[in-house]
C-alpha cells in the first residue's frame, strides 16, 4: 500500500470516528434536554447503563442480555440453515430440469409474494409460541432468495460449456453436477447473503409476536414496562 493510500485510509477512519462521536454528542444533547419527545428517548449514557444492567439482571423480560442474544442467534441460524438446505437444491433442480420446474413453480409462486411476517398468526395457531414457530417464520423469509438466486445462477450456465460436456459423452446429471452447479455458485452465495439478512431482519418481528425469549421478546417486554433504554439497547443488537 502506497503512502498516499495509507493517508487516505487514515483520513477515512478519522472521519468515520468523528461522525459517530458527533452523532452520540448530538443525541446526548437532544435527549438529555428533553428536546426529542420528552422522556421517551433515552440518552446514550442511559443506554450504556441499561447494557451494564442487562448483563447481570434479568428484568424486565426474565433473561440476561447474553441469554437473549444466544437465543436469537440460535433461532435465526436454524431458520437460515434450513432455508439453505432446502432452498438451494430446489432452485438448482428447478433451473436445470424443466419438468421439475413446471411441477414446483405453481406452489413456489403462491409462497413467494407472501411476506414472512404475515405467517406469524398462522404459526401461532399451528405450533404455538416458541422456537418452532420462529424457526419456520425465519425459514420462510430466507427460503425465497435462496431458491431465486440458485435458479437464476444455474440458468446462466454457459451453453458452450454444456455442449462441450455433452460432446465428450457427459450425462445430463453429470453436467448438472460439474458444470451447472459451479456456474451457479456466485449467485448462490449472493442469495445466501440476502437470506441471512432477511433471517435477522425477520427475527425481531417474529420474537415480538411469537416468542417467550430472545431480543425481540426483550424489546416487547421493555416497551410494556416503559423501559425505553432497554428497547434502544435491543434495537442496537438487532
Amino acid at each position: 500500500m502506497t503512502k498516499k493510500k495509507k493517508n487516505s485510509a487514515f483520513r477515512n477512519s478519522i472521519l468515520t470516528v468523528a461522525t459517530f462521536i458527533l452523532f452520540f454528542l448530538l443525541w446526548q444533547f437532544l435527549a438529555g434536554n428533553n428536546i426529542l419527545v420528552g422522556d421517551y428517548v433515552p440518552t446514550p449514557v442511559q443506554v450504556l447503563q441499561a447494557f451494564v444492567f442487562k448483563l447481570y439482571n434479568v428484568g424486565p423480560d426474565g433473561a440476561l442480555l447474553g441469554t437473549n442474544i444466544i437465543t436469537s442467534l440460535e433461532i435465526s441460524l436454524a431458520g437460515f440453515f434450513l432455508a439453505v438446505v432446502i432452498g438451494i437444491p430446489l432452485g438448482l433442480l428447478m433451473g436445470w430440469y424443466r419438468l421439475f420446474d413446471r411441477f414446483m413453480r405453481p406452489l413456489f409462486e403462491i409462497i413467494r409474494p407472501i411476506p414472512a411476517v404475515s405467517w406469524i398468526p398462522l404459526m401461532i395457531v399451528w405450533v404455538g409460541v416458541g422456537m418452532q414457530a420462529k424457526a419456520i417464520i425465519i425459514f420462510l423469509s430466507s427460503f425465497v432468495p435462496c431458491v431465486l438466486n440458485a435458479y437464476a445462477g444455474i440458468k446462466q450456465t454457459n451453453v458452450t460449456l454444456i455442449n462441450v460436456a455433452k460432446t465428450y459423452g457427459a450425462s445430463n446429471f453429470y453436467t448438472f453436477l460439474h458444470v451447472g452447479i459451479p456456474s451457479a455458485t456466485p449467485l448462490m452465495f449472493a442469495g445466501m447473503r440476502v437470506a441471512l439478512s432477511n433471517s435477522w431482519g425477520t427475527l425481531v418481528a417474529a420474537e415480538m409476536l411469537a416468542a417467550s425469549a430472545g431480543l425481540g421478546y426483550m424489546i416487547n417486554m421493555s416497551r410494556s414496562f416503559g423501559r425505553a433504554d432497554v428497547v434502544v439497547l435491543g434495537d442496537f443488537h438487532e
